[in-house]
């Protein structure tokens, strides 16, 4: 990494783009000096360049008009200004000082300034009233759908591992504060991989078609039999006895038929095999605490407020 923070690269920047700045200009300035000699009784209106395509599509050597070219000359003068003003040419920062993240927190700081009284007043009221209000909540969306709907879709009903947030099916769970607390401190969630605990494929195999037992799925009688004392053994601890889960630690519930990557036998046996691994961020520091009390206020609207929940 060190060959791309030396010196060479801010100077290879600057060469490179007052070259290319040139170079347009000297093309420029070349094209309009350029002549073709007429031959003896040519007239100027008929000057060609000696070009023909499909018999009788000939290439005329019109000049450019002039506004076209001053006008390339003006877009010249303009850019090398604008490199002094502002940064471009490597390291120079320009004379004006100006920075796209000195930008950014004066949008922010002017964006506090408006809206911040507002959030400030949604924060000192209940979640559950504010996931009541049509305004809060109107807010709520347009934060999600900046800030989560990348992961959890647009209508919260999420994808393969990222949780749907419109139903009442929850790893953490689903009060208003638990629902703000994952916002605010995001998660890390970790299933280790279990073949070695388990025992071997056949085990493997054996547990999944008993967790597909539990929600009443699909599986196998026998094998459901052959896999309970093992997944006793080996799962219990963090999914239960009956398979409840445990939203202390995260641990889904297996005996729904609420999926997080999907509820086929091989899905399972993956799962198991290998484990799974997903992290929620933390928006604490990016959004604050008044914003993360809109946005709680709204997911946790989406599976309890009556037409909440993106169409």
């Amino acid at each position: 990494m060190s060959d791309f923070t030396s010196g060479f690269w801010n100077i290879y920047i600057v060469v490179l783009t007052l070259i290319g700045i040139l170079g347009c200009g000297l093309l420029l300035w070349s094209q309009s000096q350029h002549k073709i000699t007429l031959p003896p009784g040519a007239k100027a209106q008929t000057q060609t360049t000696g070009h023909v395509w499909d018999e009788d599509l000939t290439e005329l050597n019109t000049p450019m008009p002039r506004w076209w070219m001053w006008l390339f000359y003006i877009t010249i003068v303009f850019s090398l200004a604008y490199l002094v003003l502002y940064p471009g040419l490597g390291e120079y920062a320009g004379k004006l000082g100006w920075k796209s993240a000195g930008a950014y927190q004066q949008e922010l700081k002017q964006a506090e300034a408006e809206y911040g009284p507002l959030f400030a007043k949604y924060q000192q009221q209940d979640l559950k009233a504010v996931a009541a209000d049509p305004q809060a909540r109107a807010i709520g969306e347009r934060l999600f759908l900046t800030y989560c709907a990348q992961c959890h879709g647009s209508d919260a009903r999420g994808s393969k591992g990222f949780p749907n947030l419109a139903d009442n099916d929850w790893l953490h769970g689903g009060e208003p504060d638990v629902i703000k607390t994952t916002i605010m401190n995001g998660r890390n969630g970790m299933m280790p991989p279990m073949a070695a605990a388990v025992g071997s494929e056949k085990d493997v195999e054996n547990v999944a078609h008993y967790v597909l037992s539990l929600s009443g799925s699909t599986s196998d009688p026998i094998k459901s039999v052959l896999g309970k004392p093992k997944f006793s053994a080996a799962c219990a601890a963090c999914h239960g006895a009956d398979g409840h889960g445990n939203q202390m630690l995260g641990a889904p519930n297996l005996s729904d038929k609420t999926w997080l990557y999907g509820g086929s036998l091989e899905t399972i046996m993956e799962t198991i095999r290998k484990g799974r691994t997903n992290t929620m961020p933390a928006f604490k520091d990016f959004l604050g605490e008044a914003k993360v009390h809109v946005l709680a206020a709204y997911v946790w609207g989406l599976s309890n407020v009556k037409g909440a929940a993106p169409q």
